[in-house]
């Protein structure tokens, strides 16, 4: 089966469609938490969740217990839910052991048992292994991601249940900066509902204080230097991030939605003030007025390359990359480089 996305998941679910063996592939806790749950809820009743819920660690069960566990028909419920972690666990096998497991679980996935859903979870897999292609085939794989749109949807609701209420341009600002991941979201919102209890609603204002500009270097001081190509300062912004603690994946995040500003900002009047540019671009009138005229000295050509640069390098560092610094370094110096 091909492989669909977290919301599109909980569609099926809804839908009642029935789904014998499940794969979710990714390290958002957040968005793993909430696919497990939603599986669970749609398929076991809550009075029997005692006995027809089990969690297996792939690294410690042998897949052998696991399978006859799942052909093993639930106590007092019409379905099961089979959870197995770390499941990228088998790729490190010997191809003996590998092999044996694949024969088991490729004998299973042919005809399982109607009763059981197989929850399979795995940080990643490689697409090119025969454990990888047999899930794809006989499986569902979920993709631990969700959209632009959905994230800043996620964010309300996520506010919500802090108690709080999040204005939508501050949700989409917020999923934006976070590069839409929901575990991150939700620890800002923690911090932003905490902030602004008793003020009424979060704003883009909260955001940019408590999240972009909450930094002593903000996005928009490493903006003036890409934009004057100063490689020197950019490295001395980039070294004093890193030692005040912030995370390489968090700060190529912010810097791919700084480049989305910027180009957005690229397509206003070059005399656009801060206020009319805010309305245009959701941002508060300073930073606006920083976007517009940043945008304005940095080649349109050039701020695409750059948004390029900052998806592959968000990707290897996902990938678990060995040199977090040494790859945010060439970033930057990407970044700073003279155009062909």
């Amino acid at each position: 089966m091909p492989g669909i996305d977290a919301e599109k998941l909980i569609g099926r679910l809804a839908r009642g469609d029935s789904l014998a063996a499940i794969v979710l592939l990714g390290t958002d806790p957040y968005l793993r938490e909430m696919c497990r749950n939603k599986i669970v809820e749609a398929c076991v009743p809550e009075s029997a969740r005692v006995w027809a819920v089990a969690r297996l660690s792939a690294r410690e069960a042998g897949w052998g217990d696991i399978l006859q566990r799942a052909r093993t028909m639930p106590m007092l419920s019409p379905r099961q839910v089979i959870i197995v972690e770390g499941a990228e666990s088998i790729e490190k096998l010997g191809d003996e052991a590998r092999g044996k497991i694949l024969d088991e679980l490729g004998e299973y996935l042919h005809s399982p048992a109607p009763f059981t859903v197989l929850l399979i979870e795995a940080a990643e897999l490689d697409g090119r292994q025969k454990f990888f292609k047999l899930l794809s085939e006989k499986g569902l794989i979920v993709s631990l991601t969700i959209g632009d749109e959905s994230a800043a949807s996620l964010a309300a609701q996520m506010a919500k249940d802090l108690g709080a209420e999040i204005d939508p341009n501050a949700a989409s600002l917020l999923a934006d900066i976070m590069n839409r991941e929901p575990g991150r979201i939700r620890i800002e919102l923690e911090k932003l509902a905490a902030y602004a209890h008793g003020c009424g609603r979060i704003t883009t204002a909260d955001v940019e204080e408590l999240v972009v500009a909450a930094r002593k270097n903000t996005v928009w001081q490493l903006a003036d230097i890409l934009a004057a190509r100063n490689r020197n300062a950019a490295f001395a912004f980039l070294d004093n991030v890193l030692r005040e603690g912030e995370d390489p994946i968090g700060i190529v995040g912010v810097l791919a939605w700084m480049y989305r500003k910027l180009i957005e900002a690229s397509d206003l009047p070059k005399q656009t003030n801060g206020y009319q540019a805010a309305r245009q671009l959701g941002m508060r009138p300073e930073s606006a007025e920083a976007a517009v005229r940043n945008a304005h000295r940095i080649p349109k050509s050039q701020l695409l390359d750059g948004l390029v640069a900052l998806a592959e390098a968000d990707s290897q560092l996902k990938s678990g990359i060995p040199n977090p610094r040494a790859l945010t370094e060439f970033l930057i110096a990407r970044l700073t480089s003279s155009p062909s």
